[in-house]
């Protein structure tokens, strides 16, 4: 993992960066695998509160490392069966599913700060962060596409969560590129920011001072959401509520509140 993804952990704030600077953070074998690890290494961790994800140097991540187009274009397909048959997670992603999946599914709030290029891959793997900070210039694209094949990693379940129906089929059927400003017009951009990772670590602190437990328990209701039924989601929200009350995190919540004082939360 460590030439691929680093991770630092201050107050329960997770810093996740993709390091593979010289290829614009590109995906190979290496950064899928490197990602995975990270989000286990991250759902393992005692104390996380919530986390940031981000490029370094001039892009988020450009998407596919251009040698895996190459071993398409020579005709080889040997890995395509793998997407079909590979071993899937309890709710239904893959190996290179999962890569976005599981910072949807990491019981804490995520936050991608975007900058420079979310292309392909690296477009899906910003979705499948809860919020989305993006410089106005920055430039997102489902490219897929332009290589003759759809997005795979999560894309098309992620997107309609966000987006207008009729804008997911325009964004996938011609992988145009989208800027930051337009992304938050249409949904995929939370927030626009000069500097997107200053803002999201702040954000992120801010998100690490509430409750855990009513903050997870927001997350699970928010993900439902997407697929559960009304009476599903009403039923989630009181059983949540149930056990919030009266806990040790609520009544500390309450009592730092009222005193007007940071709360001492305890995993």
């Amino acid at each position: 993992m460590n030439d691929r993804v680093s991770i630092s952990i201050t107050g329960g704030v997770a810093d996740v960066r993709l390091i593979r600077v010289d290829k614009m953070n590109a995906f190979d074998d290496a950064m899928f695998a490197a990602i995975i690890e990270a989000g286990e290494t991250l759902a393992a961790t005692p104390g996380l509160r919530a986390v940031v994800i981000s490029g370094e140097g001039r892009a988020f991540c450009a998407g596919l490392d251009m040698g895996k187009f190459g071993q398409m274009a020579s005709g080889e397909r040997g890995s395509g069966a793998a997407l079909v048959t590979d071993k899937r997670t309890a709710g239904g992603a893959n190996h290179a599913q999962q890569v976005a999946m599981l910072w949807r599914e990491l019981g804490v709030p995520v936050i991608a700060a975007v900058h420079g290029v979310a292309f392909g891959a690296g477009f899906q793997l910003a979705l499948g962060a809860d919020l989305r900070f993006a410089t106005a210039d920055a430039r997102f694209s489902a490219m897929e596409i332009n290589w003759g094949l759809v997005p795979d990693m999560a894309g098309i379940a992620l997107l309609r969560g966000l987006v207008r129906d009729d804008v997911a089929r325009d964004i996938v059927y011609t992988g145009r590129v989208v800027t930051g400003s337009e992304g938050a017009e249409i949904g995929l951009v939370t927030r626009i920011c000069a500097d997107p990772h200053a803002e999201a670590m702040a954000y992120a602190i801010e998100v690490a001072s509430r409750n855990p437990d009513a903050m997870r328990a927001a997350k699970r209701l928010l993900n439902l959401a997407v697929d559960g039924t009304q009476a599903e989601i009403l039923l989630a929200e009181s059983e949540e509520q149930v056990r919030l009350i009266g806990s040790p995190n609520q009544i500390e919540a309450v009592t730092s509140r009222m005193a007007k004082r940071a709360g001492q939360f305890r995993d």
